[in-house]
C-alpha cells in the first residue's frame, strides 16, 4: 500500500496547535499570558520565517508542564482539542484523507508539535498513526526536554526514514500534504508532493516544480 503523509499546523487544521496550547496553558495559569505569548509569537515568526531553531520553541513551550505527569496533560488535552481544534479542522482535509482510505492508502501524521498534542488531535480526525516531538518522561513527570530527532526539517526525514525501516514500508508512490518551507526536504522526497494554502517560499517553489497548489478551509 502507499503512503499518504500529512502535516499537521496549517495543513489538516486552520492553526497551530502548539501556539493554541499555550494560549490554553494561560488560561489554565499555568503562565503569565501576556509575556507568554509575546515570546511565543517571536518564536513562531521565526518559524514562519524558516530560521527557528526547534529546540529553543520546545525547551520554552515545555517548561510549564515540567513536573506533571501525561496522565495529567492528557486529561486536559482531550477537551481542549474538542472546544478548540475541532472547529479548525480542514472539511477538504477530511475529504483528502477518505480518498487516500479509500484507495487502500496507509494514513500518517508527521509534525513538528509535540506529540501530547498531535496524537490527540489525529485521533479526533480518525488518524491513529503519527509522528511528533516526543518529551521526555521522568519518575513519572515530564522533565519539559524532548528525546530523540526532533520531527523539524531535516529531522522529518530522518524520523520517518526510521519509521519507514521498522514498519517495512517505502516511499514508493507516497503523498505528503503540508503548507510549509520547513517541509520542503520531505516533499522532495515523495512521488506526489502536495501544498496546501502555502506560504510564499513554498508556493513559489510548487509553481516552478509543477506541484498540486490546494487552497483548503
Amino acid at each position: 500500500m502507499a503512503l499518504a503523509i500529512f502535516d499537521l499546523d496549517e495543513t489538516l487544521i486552520g492553526g497551530d496547535c502548539a501556539s493554541l496550547w499555550s494560549e490554553q496553558m494561560a488560561r489554565l495559569g499555568w503562565v503569565d499570558k501576556e509575556s507568554f505569548m509575546r515570546k511565543n509569537d517571536e518564536l513562531m515568526a521565526a518559524y514562519s520565517a524558516g530560521e527557528l531553531a526547534m529546540e529553543d520553541y520546545m525547551a520554552f513551550s515545555l517548561e510549564p508542564m515540567a513536573g506533571r505527569t501525561p496522565e495529567e496533560v492528557d486529561h486536559l488535552v482531550e477537551p481542549w482539542v474538542e472546544d478548540f481544534i475541532e472547529p479548525i479542522i480542514f472539511s477538504d482535509a477530511c475529504t483528502a484523507i477518505a480518498n487516500h482510505r479509500a484507495a487502500g492508502d496507509r494514513i500518517l501524521v508527521i509534525s513538528a508539535s509535540g506529540t501530547h498534542l498531535v496524537k490527540a488531535i489525529a485521533a479526533r480526525i480518525g488518524i491513529d498513526e503519527v509522528l511528533g516531538i516526543e518529551l521526555e518522561v521522568k519518575h513519572g513527570v515530564y522533565s519539559g526536554a524532548t528525546t530523540g530527532v526532533l520531527t523539524y526539517r531535516e529531522g522529518k526525514v530522518t524520523r520517518l526514514m526510521e519509521w519507514l525501516e521498522a514498519e517495512g514500508e517505502t516511499l514508493d508512490g507516497a503523498s505528503f500534504y503540508s503548507d510549509s518551507r520547513n517541509d520542503l526536504h520531505l516533499l522532495k522526497r515523495v512521488d506526489h508532493p502536495h501544498v496546501v494554502n502555502p506560504d510564499p517560499v513554498l508556493r513559489e517553489h510548487a509553481e516552478k516544480a509543477g506541484w498540486p497548489i490546494h487552497r483548503w478551509s
